[in-house]
């Protein structure tokens, strides 16, 4: 299994999640990449090394944005979370830096 880490961005998205059934959501979708980084589908261009993860919930799209590294033990960085609009713009700019 891989160890997750969280961006800034990430953790505040979480924090500030207070709907029970979609945090659960999240959390199912988490798992998931934690037992399998290559769950996600790979991204290209620009956010080449990026993987992304969606589900639907409610009737809106949401997305996790992660990158899977092997370097000293096998980690996985979760960039951004959060519904499909306006979504790889954000991740664009955070992944840049």
């Amino acid at each position: 299994m891989h160890e997750l880490f969280f961006s800034p961005a990430a953790e505040r998205y979480f924090k500030k999640l207070k709907n029970k059934q979609l945090r659960e959501k999240f959390r199912n979708a988490l798992k998931d990449i934690h037992e399998n980084p290559y769950a996600g589908q790979p991204k290209r261009d620009d956010l080449t090394g990026v993987y992304g993860y969606d589900f639907y919930y409610g009737g809106t799209n949401y997305e996790i944005a992660y990158a899977s590294y092997e370097i000293d033990g096998r980690k996985v960085v979760v960039l951004l979370a959060g519904t499909r609009e306006n979504f790889y713009e954000e991740l664009k700019r955070i992944y840049k830096k």
